[in-house]
Parts: structure tokens; C-alpha cells; sequence
């Protein structure tokens, strides 16, 4: 087989000496366009996993790349006058042209055939001239490639908000370094990291906005370096910054991220008679952010993977390529989500410069959401512990190590036992509105499991404002009084607090139970259906649902009459918190999404006007609510769909809520329309709560795929939001938060008195699982030590 490699980066150089290594007797030629000394980066980075990766695959170019590497465990950060330090993280720095030499001396080694200063732009005429029946496009981050078979491979570029420069210094960093600078044009922060052992890459970012009002954009390259000198001059001890991109003139060298997507890898070219693939490789198919230092690792990592399905394939070329595309495209989007997230993060340092310096390198250690809390805890307990003790101490508590989600919380006079919220959710069991022995159970069991705040489901202000008949309602005495006992027995039988959550289904209502099918028009003549109400005339289900009507002027003075006619009973039933639902396309949540809301009139048109009636009810409930106990607003921070409403409008409308006396913002999203296209993963929704948190200052409510200890943990610790509401895992164990907070090994956490042998006997249980998993590891580790030895006598 004649293969051919159209660049001479990591990608293209590593998938050659794998190859040749699996298969002496095939032709692999490698053209570069540059010479084989040049290169115009400084270092890279990967972690000490991905050393392991190149070890397995091959033990030779690992060992070399192993001896020539600059290792750290640390990551310092410096923000608001403090350095504060974390360990355990793994990485190791290398200089890109190290790394090439010694892969190019490998591919010399097996037989490659290296071909320099040779351009190639046209990947077919280089085929054709190799007889090539392989093309690998590792052609970088420029692809012609690419661009050629664009109509193919159907690229989406995404040119990010930042503009950055990559330099070098003499300065020797021991720790992989973030420094940030605010200036009087805003924030600038610098990513720092030895590679050699005299050299360090110093990266300077800024939003371009910034980069403009600062002036770089007119300055020369120099004056631009000595700019960043003299910001970060604390950082570089007296050292210099270099430049190695002498060939670009002034600010030139100032660039932007371009975030590269490609829906296929593979093109099939006919060359003269025979389809020969030219596949993708590398940052040509995919990139990811400087930040989190993948770029590198998702090329070397792309060489393994083809090389390993070209040989279980037996290299018949098509099921091979379209097992490594399904392969790897699934693990690039992971590490693409979390460069997404990191390179937001740095984006928008302004939104979390208000963290006080603790908090924030919680955040920035954490803003991929590849290392969680308790990975954190694995890496460097101490650095965790300290974390845990200052959050406690912030909360009122002694300073001392405590899950963060087990941190009270203080709304006006309310204070929660910690974090963690049963979040409302539809049950479909009441009669006539009116909740029974079934919501007592569900609602008290969720109550005696240890979550701070339970919320009811949402419940409807009149009987033809609920969603199905099985809907809870407080429009009458007889649903309150109902209600009142559910709030006594939390009251009474546990330490939680009970929040009523109000809405009006308007033009989702008169619908059949969930089970029944759910949003499905009512059928059964025994529960006939009722006329709806929306902001404008809709149907929800296209040629299903009823069609509800625009809501008059009247219509709205009624539903705002029915609102506060419920919040009073809810304060007679003795709940302790409010939430009004804006959200998921419900008849207030209709007034507020343009997806929804076509009027005409004042509650029309611009956010200012979409939102006055949903305020209207806002103030008049706040108004008879007492003033010592808090209201939250559930808003769909998304409708994901476009002309939506977005996460930057979310942050408008929370800073409206915020001004008429919201405590806080329930961040959900979604369920306007059915043509919405969600983007679902673990904790999907908390961005939301993080923007409007953190842009608009009013405290949050993170919903959404949260189902672990770590998940809640590390949302609080790094400041996304204030408490967490875990919905459907409360479905499946009433006893979440105690189950949760035993399998961390905390045993500080009270169980209700009834129940506390079964505490102690699932603490004994957890403890032995522990205590046998760390045996299997010592052991698994003592073989690997083993082999290790045997292979370095062999």
C-alpha cells in the first residue's frame, strides 16, 4: 500500500511512524512545506495521560519525548493580589520543535520517506503523483484540503471573541501559570508554561474589544510586546518577551481562536479510476482552545486510532475510516465541549472578576468541567480542604472542610439547611386541583431525605389556568387547607423548607396526565376540555392542540387577581418560599418568548414590552407576599430555537425581575416550541444560571442533569450558582441528599432519628467498597510497576 501524509505537524508524522512501525513493507511519504527545523510555535502541552497513550502505541518516540519534556504538577494563579496555588494536575511541556525532531528522527528510523519545502495544493495531482491509495490531510489548521472538498468534509469555523499573541521568555515557570490584569479598558490575563530548560511560552489574551480600546490594534509588534511587558512585569521577574514571528508586521500578530468543526472526515477521490479516501487529521477535521492544551493531543491521538482500525480492519480502507470517524468524532466533542467551555471562561473574565481570589481559581480550575470537585479532592486535598473551609466560613458556618452543597443559605429570613432543591415537578394526582395522601408522601419522603428546600409542582391559580386535571391548584379553601397539611408534616418531621411554586398553563393547558400522552388535548367526555389563553393566538401542537385565544386586558386583570388570591393562601398554608413560573412556555412564559408573543399593543414587541404583564403579576404578588420571606422567577433562559429567546436576553429579563424584588432566578430552559433544538449533557442548563448569576448579579437556581454530589459541589464551590435543584433523581430515591452526601464519606450530615441505623449501616457498607476499590487500584498499580520492570530488563 502507498500511503501519503499532506503535512509534517504532530499529526501527520505521527500517524506515518505508526504505520510504518505496523507495516514495514508499505510506502509512506510525508510532504511539509517547511523546512525540517522550522516552526512557529513555542511549547505544547499534554497531559500525563496522554503520555501513557504514546507509550502504549509507541514505547520508543514516548521514551524520547519523556526525557526531553518539562513536567509540573502545579497550576498557580494570580488574580486580585493573591497567588494561589493547586497540585496533583499532571501536565508536561515540550517545545514544538523538539517534539517534531524527535518524531521526525523515529519516522527516519522505520523508513519514512520525509519530503520538506515541498507545497502541495492539490491533494488529488499529489495522490495521482504517488500512487497513493491513502491520502492523510494532516495539513493543519489552514487545511487546503479542507477548503477544496469543503462541500464534503462541510466545515463549521467559528472565529472566537478573544485576541491573543503567542510568545516566548526566559523566564522559567515551576507551575503552569494564569495571570490576570485588569486595565482601565478591561481584563487581559496571560497563560504561562515551561518547556525547555531555559524557555517558557507566554500567551496574552484579551477580548477584542479590549485589545482595540487598548490600543494594540495601531501599535507595532514591538510596542505591542513591550505593552504586555509591562502589564505582566511583576509575572516575568525582569525577563523579556520574545517574539518568533518576526515575519509579521505590527499587530499582525495579534489573533484570533478558530474553533474548526468537520461534519465528515473522509472524501473519496477518483483518481484515474480508482477512490482513493482523503481523510481529515488533526487540527485540518477539529481544534480546541490553547486553554486547555488538547490541540496537540487530539492530533497524536487521531494517528492511534486510524492506525489501530486499519489493523483490525485488515486495511480494507472504507469500514476502517468509518469506524475511526465514528470513534473519534465522539471523543473530539468532548474534548471540544470542554475547550468551549474553558474558552468562554476566559472570554468573559470579566463576569467573574467579582469572585473574591478563592473562588474564582475554583472557578478557573474548574471551567471546563473535565475536573470536578472530587477530582479536585484526588489531585490536591489540601488545596480542596482549604476551599471547603473558606466556602464554610462564608457561610456563616466554622471554617472548616464541608461539602459545599451542604453550606446553608440565607434569603431574606428564610435560611436553608444547604443547597440542595427538590425541584417542582408535575405529578398529575390531585382531584379537583386539591393535593391528598399521595403529594403528603411524595413531598414529605423528599422533606425527611435531607434537601434543604422542597418545592411543590407547579401549581395552578385557577382551574382553567392548570395544565391537566390531575394539576394541584390554590383557588379555592379546601385546596389550601390540603396544602396546609403537607406544610405542617415538613414543619413538624423535618428540618427542610416547603416552597409553592404559582403558574398558569395558558396555552399548554387542558391537557391529557403525562402517561396518557403527554401535551395531548383532553378526549375522555367525562374531563372535558377548557379554552386557553396566551399572549397571542397559538396552538401549540401544530393541528393537535386546541388553539388558545389572545388574551384580553380583562382576561389579564382576572389571571393577575387570580395570582394574588394564591399567594395569599399559600402564606395562610404557612409556606416558607414563592417562585413564580415564567417558564416553558406557560401563559406568562408565552408574554416573554417573540417565539410566542405577536401583540401589537404595550405587552408587544420589544423585551421591555414582552415583559410588563409578566411583571405585573411579579409586583402585585410581592406586594401581599410578606416582605420577610423570598420569591424566585423560573424563566426559560433558551428557547433553542432561533429568534428565541437567548441566554443574553435571560440576562435582561433576570435584571428586570432583579429590579422589581426578586430574591432569585429559577435558570431553566426550553419547552416554548417543539421545534427547539437543546444541546443536553451534564449540567446543560447551569451556563444560564452562571451568566445571570454573574452578569446580572441576582443569586440562582442551576436545573438540569445535575445528578451527582459532585456535580451540585462543584457548581457551588466555583460561584455558577447558589443552590441546585435535582429533579428527576428525587423521583428515583426520595432520600437523595443523605444517599449523596454518604457515598463522599461525610457522615456529618443528621438523618431523621427513625431512620439512623440505616445511616450507620450504609456509612459501614460505603466504607468497605472504599476500602476494596483502594486495594484493587494498589494492586492493578503494583502489576503495572511489575511490567514495567520486566520490559525494561527485556
Amino acid at each position: 500500500m502507498h500511503v501519503l501524509t499532506l503535512g509534517g505537524g504532530p499529526a501527520g508524522l505521527y500517524f506515518a511512524l505508526l504505520l510504518k512501525k505496523h507495516r514495514p513493507e508499505f510506502e509512506v511519504t510525508v510532504l511539509e512545506r517547511n523546512r525540517p527545523g522550522d516552526t512557529f510555535g513555542w511549547g505544547v502541552v499534554f497531559s500525563d495521560q496522554t503520555l501513557g497513550n504514546l507509550m502504549d502505541a509507541d514505547p520508543e518516540s514516548a521514551r524520547t519525548i519523556h526525557a526531553a519534556f518539562n513536567h509540573w504538577d502545579d497550576i498557580e494563579i494570580h488574580f486580585g493580589g493573591e497567588v494561589l496555588r493547586s497540585g496533583g494536575h499532571g501536565f508536561i511541556g515540550i517545545g514544538r520543535r523538539r517534539l517534531l525532531n524527535i518524531l521526525q528522527d523515529r519516522c527516519r528510523e522505520l523508513g519514512v520517506n520525509l519530503v520538506f519545502e515541498t507545497e502541495v495544493r492539490d491533494a488529488e495531482q499529489a495522490a495521482r503523483e504517488y500512487q497513493a491509495d491513502l491520502v492523510i490531510a494532516a495539513d493543519g489548521l489552514n487545511s487546503r484540503t479542507r477548503q477544496r472538498y469543503a462541500e464534503t468534509y462541510q466545515p463549521d469555523i467559528d472565529l472566537r471573541r478573544n485576541r491573543f499573541v503567542w510568545l516566548g521568555t526566559h523566564r522559567k515557570f515551576d507551575a503552569f501559570t494564569f495571570a490576570f490584569r485588569e486595565t482601565p479598558h478591561g481584563w487581559f490575563q496571560a497563560h504561562a508554561y515551561q518547556f525547555d530548560a531555559d524557555t517558557s511560552t507566554f500567551i496574552v489574551e484579551t477580548p477584542e474589544e479590549v485589545w482595540r480600546a487598548a490600543g494594540l490594534e495601531d501599535m507595532s509588534q514591538e510596542e505591542g510586546i513591550g505593552y504586555c511587558e509591562a502589564l505582566f512585569a511583576d509575572v516575568l521577574q525582569g525577563e523579556k518577551l520574545i517574539s518568533n514571528a518576526a515575519h509579521l508586521r505590527g499587530s499582525a500578530i495579534w489573533i484570533r481562536f478558530p474553533r474548526v468543526i468537520t461534519r465528515e472526515w473522509v472524501h473519496w477521490a477518483d483518481i484515474d479510476g480508482r477512490q482513493v479516501p482523503i481523510v481529515l487529521m488533526g487540527d485540518a477535521a477539529h481544534t480546541a482552545h490553547f486553554s486547555i492544551g488538547s490541540g496537540t493531543k487530539l492530533a497524536l491521538e487521531d494517528a492511534i486510532s486510524l492506525v489501530n482500525h486499519l489493523e483490525a480492519q485488515g486495511y480494507d480502507l472504507a469500514p476502517a475510516l468509518r469506524a475511526y470517524h465514528a470513534e473519534r468524532s465522539v471523543e473530539v466533542l468532548k474534548i471540544q465541549n470542554a475547550a468551549r467551555n474553558s474558552t468562554e471562561w476566559f472570554e468573559h473574565v470579566d463576569r467573574y472578576a467579582r469572585l473574591e481570589p478563592q473562588q474564582f481559581a475554583y472557578s478557573l480550575l474548574t471551567r471546563s468541567q473535565r475536573i470536578s470537585h472530587e477530582n479536585l479532592r484526588v489531585r490536591d486535598t489540601p488545596y480542596l480542604e482549604n476551599v471547603e473551609a473558606w466556602i464554610a466560613g462564608h457561610s456563616g458556618l466554622p471554617p472548616q472542610p464541608i461539602p459545599p452543597m451542604l453550606t446553608p443559605y440565607t434569603a431574606r429570613s428564610v435560611t436553608l439547611k444547604n443547597r440542595i432543591v427538590m425541584s417542582p415537578m408535575a405529578v398529575y394526582s390531585a382531584v379537583d386541583g386539591v393535593p391528598n395522601d399521595f403529594h403528603l408522601v411524595h413531598l414529605g419522603a423528599r422533606a425527611l431525605g435531607g434537601a434543604g428546600l422542597i418545592f411543590t409542582e407547579m401549581t395552578c391559580v385557577s382551574a382553567d389556568g392548570r395544565i391537566t386535571p390531575g394539576c394541584c391548584g390554590l383557588y379555592n379553601e379546601a385546596q389550601r387547607d390540603a396544602w396546609a397539611r403537607i406544610v405542617n408534616f415538613v414543619h413538624t418531621q423535618s428540618d427542610a423548607k416547603i416552597g409553592m411554586q404559582l403558574g398558569h398553563a395558558g396555552p399548554k393547558g387542558s391537557t391529557r396526565r403525562a402517561w396518557d400522552g403527554t401535551d395531548l388535548p383532553l378526549s375522555d367526555p367525562a374531563e372535558p376540555n377548557w379554552p386557553l389563553l396566551a399572549a397571542s393566538e397559538q396552538q401549540y401542537l401544530e393541528g393537535v392542540s386546541q388553539v388558545a385565544r389572545a388574551a384580553t386586558r380583562e382576561d389579564m386583570d382576572r389571571v393577575k387577581a387570580d395570582f394574588v388570591r394564591a399567594a395569599h393562601r399559600a402564606d395562610e398554608a404557612g409556606f416558607d418560599w414563592l417562585e413564580l413560573h415564567c417558564a416553558h412556555g406557560y401563559l406568562l412564559s408565552s408574554f416573554i418568548s417573540p417565539l410566542t408573543n405577536h401583540r401589537t399593543d404595550e405587552y408587544g414587541g420589544s423585551l421591555e414590552n414582552r415583559l410588563r404583564f409578566p411583571l405585573e403579576v411579579f409586583r402585585a404578588i410581592r406586594e401581599v407576599w410578606p416582605q420577610d420571606k423570598p420569591i424566585s422567577v423560573r424563566i426559560s433562559a433558551h428557547d433553542w430555537v432561533e429568534g428565541g429567546i437567548t441566554p443574553d436576553d435571560a440576562v435582561q429579563i433576570a435584571r428586570v425581575f432583579k429590579a422589581a424584588g426578586a430574591d432569585m432566578i429559577d435558570c431553566s430552559s426550553g419547552q416554548v416550541t417543539k421545534k427547539e433544538q437543546p444541546v443536553y449533557g451534564r449540567m446543560y442548563q447551569t451556563p444560564f444560571a452562571d451568566r445571570v448569576r454573574n452578569e446580572a448579579g441576582i443569586p440562582t437556581i442551576a436545573v438540569g442533569n445535575i445528578f451527582e454530589a459532585d456535580h451540585v459541589n462543584s457548581i457551588i464551590a466555583s460561584g455558577r450558582a447558589d443552590l441546585c435543584a435535582i429533579a428527576r433523581p428525587h423521583l428515583a430515591d426520595p432520600f437523595w441528599t443523605l444517599h449523596e452526601t454518604a457515598k463522599l464519606g461525610y457522615s456529618g450530615l443528621p438523618w431523621p432519628k427513625p431512620y439512623y441505623q440505616g445511616k450507620v449501616q450504609l456509612e459501614r457498607n460505603l466504607e468497605r467498597e472504599r476500602q476494596m476499590q483502594a486495594a484493587q487500584v494498589g494492586q492493578e498499580a503494583s502489576l503495572a510497576r511489575l511490567r514495567a520492570e520486566l520490559e525494561g530488563s527485556a
